[in-house]
């Protein structure tokens, strides 16, 4: 594995349980035990039914694209990078996710593009979580 030089996100408490699943490449959300609603980020109650009977469920890595715009800004360690595309991802279990789109060119991104997650392994602690075109 190549060193990773970009600035890795670090987990706090509440999100740890992201990132683990990730490393194990799985998609975890948090969701409601009460009403069945799933949330990202976590938090503590529920924001439909206020229920503080939460659980980490793995969702489906599915969604569709639901928002992309394409950096031409040279930030520090992304500057060789440019440009790249950011995106917002709608899971299909109604949470939004920003990531980027990876193995399509960006010139063929679409808004509501069936998308798919993938993990990109950046460290032997650290795995990303990105997104790619679904196959038909």
């Amino acid at each position: 594995m190549t060193a990773y030089t970009k600035p890795i996100p670090q987990a706090d408490p509440e999100s740890q349980e992201f990132y683990d699943g990730a490393r194990r490449h799985d998609l975890m959300l948090m969701r409601c035990r009460g009403c069945g609603a799933w949330r990202l980020p976590s938090r503590p109650r529920c924001p439909d039914c206020w229920s503080t009977d939460t659980e980490w469920a793995k969702a489906s890595g599915h969604g569709t694209l639901y928002s992309f715009g394409i950096m031409h800004q040279k930030f520090p360690g992304f500057a060789e990078d440019g440009p790249y595309n950011y995106a917002m991802v709608e899971l299909d279990e109604g949470p939004r996710i920003v990531s980027n789109i990876v193995g399509v060119p960006d010139a063929d991104l679409r808004c509501d593009m069936p998308v798919e997650a993938v993990y990109d392994d950046v460290s032997d602690d650290t795995t990303l979580v990105r997104f790619t075109k679904r196959p038909a």
